[in-house]
């Protein structure tokens, strides 16, 4: 089982676009998350982490109640640069940007030099393909852009053809979303 991690609520206003800006988390909101999770989390699983801030903070938590884990920075495990709008809201980025991104969704670049989807889902590939040659249980700490690239993985979708394909499932923040692999033939 691969238990993905989301980082808690970052310290910055609602609606802005903050993908690799490293930001730091509410550290009321990421000590209670480590505490649920300290509760759920198996014994000795390996933990990756992010090296952005915000989940480095969560694996800081975790790793002082649960000493048993083994813990390790993943650069593959970063959210996605959006490029120019890091920063900005949402709302103020024009719409014709963000209609040419969702036209050519793996390859355009967000924000004009941000990285694209095929890129994040490449990265993230290839931490997903080490996890299932070993089919161990393991835990990532990471964000939500890598963890829809997961469920993508997991559903056997290696790039999404167009926008419509990327999971828009609920991911809370400081909570796990858990994935197993199908079994082997």
């Amino acid at each position: 089982m691969l238990w993905l991690i989301r980082h808690a609520p970052v310290l910055t206003e609602k609606g802005v676009c903050y993908g690799a800006s490293d930001l730091p988390a509410d550290r009321a909101t990421t000590d209670e998350a480590a505490r649920t999770l300290a509760e759920t989390v198996p014994e000795g699983l390996a933990v990756r982490v992010s090296p952005l801030l915000r989940c480095q903070q969560l694996a800081g938590s975790l790793k002082l109640l649960r000493p048993d884990l083994s813990f390790q920075d993943d650069q593959r495990l970063r959210e996605m640069d959006f490029g120019q709008w890091e920063g900005k809201p949402w709302a103020d980025i024009e719409r014709t940007e963000f209609d040419q991104w969702m036209l050519d969704f793996s390859k355009a670049r967000p924000g004009g030099n941000g990285e694209t989807v095929a890129a994040l889902m490449s990265r993230v590939a290839q931490i997903w393909s080490e996890w299932a040659a070993t089919r161990a249980s393991a835990v990532w700490i990471t964000h939500a852009g890598v963890m829809r690239g997961a469920l993508l993985l997991s559903r056997g979708i290696s790039l999404p053809v167009s926008a419509a394909e990327w999971p828009t499932v609920d991911l809370p923040f400081g909570e796990a979303l858990k994935l197993t692999l199908k079994p082997t033939a």
